[in-house]
């Protein structure tokens, strides 16, 4: 049976540039799509966050307008009081094997900014599992957590890796850019990533290597479906 580790972020809140605090967590559709996906596959699931603090949904992504209408939305819901029971007692990632596992999937929601982005243990799995050759699943915001990767001798794994993320301009889009201490888009650029961006909202992915990255909420479904499918390819 294949196991997949899903590295969820513990914050409620993410720190504004004027020391306000935005509610936020991990955004619903991105855990809930390929939860169900790699479920319905058969596969082991695992979820852990930082001390194994219970995970929250950001509110935001519980709305009719932000799910994709509202029967998407109480599937959404639905799912998610359906696997409650795990959500409520997650892992924590200090006690994570990633030889244990053969996928390691980040979903995102601004909640990995403040948390995930500066965890040295989230950085560490991040770098174990590249370097593994383990598949490396990492949606919207959750790039973010690459930022606390680091090698020992202080480079950063994933300079020249293609990849994609919540770019600038959805950011913008979305109202938060101008309040933001930084952005996901920007942040990895600047460290050396071959970053691309899709079009505002619609499915993208991206494939390097065993790195593999979605772009916003839309692509959750569609990167989970190439996880299972190149893991189903090496078997």
């Amino acid at each position: 049976m294949n196991s997949v580790l899903f590295v969820v972020s513990a914050a409620d809140h993410w720190t504004l540039n004027d020391g306000t605090l935005h509610p936020t967590g991990y955004w619903a559709e991105e855990l809930v799509e390929p939860h169900r996906l790699f479920s319905e596959a058969g596969w082991d699931i695992t979820i852990a966050t930082p001390n194994g603090v219970v995970p929250t949904v950001d509110a935001g992504s519980l709305s009719a307008q932000a799910a994709g209408g509202e029967d998407r939305l109480a599937a959404i819901a639905s799912y998610l009081e359906a696997i409650s029971s795990d959500l409520n007692q997650p892992r924590s990632i200090a006690d994570i094997t990633v030889a244990d596992y053969d996928v390691v999937f980040y979903p995102g929601g601004h909640g990995p900014m403040e948390d995930l982005a500066v965890d040295a243990v989230s950085g560490r799995i991040m770098t174990e599992t590249l370097d593994s050759g383990r598949v490396l699943g990492v949606v919207c915001h959750a790039p973010a957590a690459m930022l606390a990767a680091v090698r020992e001798d202080g480079s950063w794994p994933f300079i020249g890796y293609r990849m994609t993320g919540f770019t600038d301009e959805e950011e913008t889009l979305g109202g938060l850019a101008p309040k933001a201490p930084w952005l996901v888009q920007s942040r990895l650029v600047e460290l050396g990533a071959d970053f691309v961006a899709g079009a505002a909202w619609a499915p993208h992915t991206e494939i390097d290597r065993n790195l593999y990255t979605g772009q916003n909420p839309a692509s959750s479904g569609e990167l989970a479906s190439k996880i299972l499918a190149a893991v189903a390819a090496r078997v």
